[in-house]
This record gives structure tokens, sequence and C-alpha cells, in this order.
């Protein structure tokens, strides 16, 4: 279904300053996973699948911010955007409040990163 909106001066500046975010945030938490790894008593399987996940992350929010740029550039429906929102907020949770080890950094970065997510669906009509 399309529905025809005006498109969102902020909403776009949200997606590109996202984009930039979470390339950081990508980065910043394979480094912490290395560091987990390296000199915490993380399990072996655990830090496999925690390193999944962070790649199902990144294609999730690539394709999140993706569909919403695209979205409100053309005036479309940004309800795709908004359907792989979900699964991006569950994967925040989890790296925020429900691995092995969640380290101080992690956390800041993790509810910086929900803060964009609610300022998102603030714009959302």
């Amino acid at each position: 279904v399309v529905v025809s909106t005006l498109s969102s001066t902020p909403l776009q500046v949200l997606f590109y300053l996202n984009g930039w975010y979470f390339s950081a945030y990508f980065l910043a938490e394979g480094l912490m996973f290395v560091y987990k790894g390296l000199l915490l008593p993380y399990p072996p399987a655990t830090l496999t699948l925690d390193g999944v996940l962070l790649l199902v992350f990144f294609g999730l929010e690539s394709l999140r911010i993706s569909y919403g740029w695209k979205g409100n550039l053309t005036e479309c429906s940004l309800a795709m955007s908004v359907s792989v929102l979900v699964p991006c907020t569950v994967l925040s949770v989890y790296y925020l409040m429900l691995q092995t080890f969640v380290l101080r950094l992690e956390f800041i970065l993790n509810a910086v990163l929900l803060s964009f997510y609610s300022l998102v669906l603030s714009f959302y009509r």
C-alpha cells in the first residue's frame, strides 16, 4: 500500500546521521568483541553467536536506513522501514542488556541507538 505523504527534511537528516552513527557503532562493537574475546572469560560459542548477530544487525539496519531514506525521498509509505525497526530494536536491547558481558561503552552506544529509533518513530506519520 502506497500512501502519499510529504517528505520530511528532519527525518532525512536523521536517517543520514543514523547511517554514520551505525557505521561507527558497528566498528566499535566489533572491536569490543575482540577485546572481550581476548581479555574476558567469554565462552567461544557465545562470542561467535554475538558476532553473527552483529552481522545480522548490520544487514537489518542497512535495510532500515535504505528503505527509510528512499521512502522519505519518494514520499511513499515508510512502513517497510518501520517494520525492519522492530528486529533492530530487539537486537539493540540484546546488546544493551542481555549479553554475557556488557561494557559501559556498549551500554552508552546502544542507548544512543535506541534514542535514534525513538526519534525516527516520532517523525513517522
